[in-house]
């Protein structure tokens, strides 16, 4: 099924893309200069860490530049510490006319032990714009697996969340 985006007086018929080919995975080193007064990563540059491959995750998806739009939620499930592996897997989990949510989920892991746990998991949404600013159509996106369908179904329930704070600011 096409999806059918007017830009500019015409009409751009766009083939939604299968999630899976946006999926970004990074991986990062805890290092002491990371660390709080508490001895586990920085809320920050786990922020930071999740903004930056959110924003790779959205511009694969749309081809074009993206800019965050929000931090719509971050988790902060459990924490890292100096010499834990971080690695970053972020999705398109849903798309508007030209908004893109994504999905980014971070897991720890000790590399001396081996233990593997869930640190954050985070959604944030990106607008693509074109090269004078304007905000642009984006592709929309195929579920295939099983929980990319869960993160698909359940994409309206957020957006219409986002509205909601959006007008509680106004």
């Amino acid at each position: 099924m096409m999806d059918l985006c007017i830009k500019e007086g015409e009409i751009i018929m766009t083939q939604p893309i299968p999630m899976k080919q946006s999926r970004t995975i990074q991986t990062h080193l805890v290092l002491p200069p990371d660390i709080n007064t508490m001895e586990t990563i920085f809320g920050g540059k786990v922020l930071s860490y999740i903004d930056e491959i959110a924003a790779i995750t959205a511009m694969k998806h749309c081809k074009n530049t993206v800019v965050t739009a929000s931090i719509d939620s971050v988790d902060f499930l459990s924490s890292a510490r100096v010499g834990d592996c971080l690695e970053l897997e972020s999705v398109v989990s849903s798309t508007g006319r030209t908004s893109m949510e994504i999905y980014v989920r971070v897991h720890s892991t000790n590399l001396l032990t081996g233990e593997t746990k869930l640190t954050t998991e985070s959604f944030l949404t990106f607008v693509a714009i074109d090269a004078n600013g304007k905000p642009t159509p984006v592709p929309g996106i195929v579920a295939e697996t099983e929980d990319e369908i869960r993160l698909y179904e359940s994409g309206p329930a957020r957006r219409e969340h986002r509205k909601q704070r959006l007008q509680m600011k106004h």
